[in-house]
């Protein structure tokens, strides 16, 4: 797979709530850092997402009487877990992880910051009609396929590039530059959604070899 000037890499939310020690800590999460610094070189293009929540977040369980982290609700937009307050606006956990260097990056996308909305993906927030604005930026900058890489694999990584083919850009998953929460057998859901939607999951090796 040969990577072009219309490629992006993506590199999701890979903040120090979502690494080891953090809120909402993805197994393994910064293990994903040496290998996007390894892809990193092969992209004339990087781009960047931040969570960046609001302190009483609707996804947040506190918000919510009676209801615990990882437990769903009923909202307007459907169904919402909810989760522990991560990655609040302004504090150490919502910045990115202090290994991750990639100052050739050429945006950095906040998402999440509607105090009512949760948003995984980098393109549309929970409601999967509020676009973030990515879809225009990437059209303008004549970009054409995306590569997801960071956390989480089966949320806001394959949300992104489930809704980048939506949108009409290829879209690919690096799964060893990503890792999952997998709730309730959520890494397998996804991977069997990617598959579905034609968004091919590789290994970085494939690119670097």
């Amino acid at each position: 797979m040969q990577i072009t000037s219309s490629d992006i890499l993506l590199v999701i939310d890979v903040q120090n709530d979502f690494c080891p020690g953090g809120a909402l800590a993805v197994p393994d999460g910064d293990a994903v850092i040496p290998v996007i610094h390894r892809l990193a070189p092969l992209f004339d293009h990087i781009l960047l997402t931040q969570d960046w929540h609001s302190p009483h977040h609707a996804s947040f369980a506190h918000a919510h009487a009676g209801k615990q982290a990882f437990e769903t609700v009923a909202v307007s937009y459907g169904e919402q877990t909810l989760w522990p307050d991560h990655c609040v606006q302004g504090t150490r956990g919502a910045e990115f992880h202090p290994d991750l260097s990639l100052p050739q990056a050429e945006l950095v996308l906040r998402k999440g910051f509607r105090p009512h909305i949760d948003s995984y993906s980098a393109f549309f927030e929970n409601d999967r009609t509020t676009p973030t604005g990515l879809g225009g930026y990437l059209r303008e900058r004549n970009i054409s396929r995306v590569f997801a890489v960071g956390l989480a694999f089966d949320y806001c990584v394959a949300y992104s590039a489930l809704d980048a083919r939506t949108l009409g850009f290829e879209a690919v998953v690096i799964r060893d530059a990503s890792r999952a929460i997998d709730l309730n057998g959520s890494a397998t859901r996804m991977e069997a959604e990617l598959a579905r939607a034609g968004v091919p999951v590789i290994n970085s090796t494939q690119l670097l070899d």
